[in-house]
């Protein structure tokens, strides 16, 4: 197993990416706990790994609330002693342009694109320093390292998430705690809805992808998940610092 007994802790969960990578991590040893604003949500994730053999926990978190997101940090450690992996996952799609974004969305994004993965990270790094190494996994998207239309607020809070994650990786790598960033492109997750929306359907979010995507399709969570394995695990023991970009070539055609 690639992940025996190292204690995980990824939010956002309870469903779609956060979910797969969650349950592939129980699936190669490591015990996990999830965190996700939905609680049933959270409980079932955890319960299906246990189910499958592995070893989980849920732990109700909304990372909009720092109090939340230190309880969450403060009980893992109180309960395991440790924490090997960080995945801040959880995110929010904020659309539109300039002028139709209120501050209110670009402060939303900000808090719980950026600032909840900021908040995490300097909670567990003086664990992962102290226990000599852990990875942490911030959640990007390919909009944090290109640029979508009429997404500022979006596109803004990704393109920080990938710019912290570099600045975490070179101030930590000494302490032998490496940090990504994870990029996907499109996947098929309730998470697209509101751009579904913006763009008039998912019909025409599908003409889209096949026009735009080399490879003319969505990505699944379950490839998406295969990532996040590689990051977290030791088969990426010599990598930090990057942004893992997984949009079947989007960002370049």
């Amino acid at each position: 197993m690639l992940l025996k007994d190292r204690i995980a802790v990824v939010t956002g969960a309870g469903s779609g990416i956060g979910r797969a990578g969650a349950l592939l991590m129980g699936k190669e040893g490591a015990i996990v706990v999830i965190a996700d604003r939905d609680e049933t949500a959270g409980k079932a994730a955890a319960e299906e790994i246990c189910s499958a053999g592995g070893r989980a926990e849920a732990i109700a978190t909304n990372v909009s609330d720092d109090t939340q997101i230190e309880r969450l940090i403060a009980t893992t450690l109180d309960r395991h002693d440790r924490i090997d992996i960080l995945h801040n996952h959880a995110g929010i799609q904020v659309g539109g342009p300039l002028t139709e974004v209120g501050t209110d969305g670009m402060d939303t994004s900000w808090r719980i694109n950026v600032r909840a993965h900021f908040l995490a990270a300097k909670l567990v790094m003086p664990a992962m320093v102290a226990q000599g190494g852990g990875v942490i996994v911030n959640t990007a998207s390919n909009s944090g390292v290109f640029y979508d239309h009429e997404m500022i607020a979006y596109a803004t809070s990704k393109h920080a998430v990938v710019a912290m994650t570099r600045q975490m990786s070179i101030d930590y790598a000494r302490h032998n705690v490496r940090v990504n960033a994870l990029c996907p492109g499109w996947v098929d997750t309730p998470f697209n809805d509101p751009f579904v929306a913006q763009m008039g359907g998912r019909e025409a979010v599908e003409t889209y992808i096949r026009t735009k995507v080399p490879m003319q399709r969505w990505a699944t969570v379950n490839e998406i998940a295969e990532a996040i394995l590689f990051l977290v695990s030791d088969k990426s023991s010599f990598m930090t610092g990057q942004a893992l970009v997984i949009d079947g070539g989007e960002s370049i055609a």
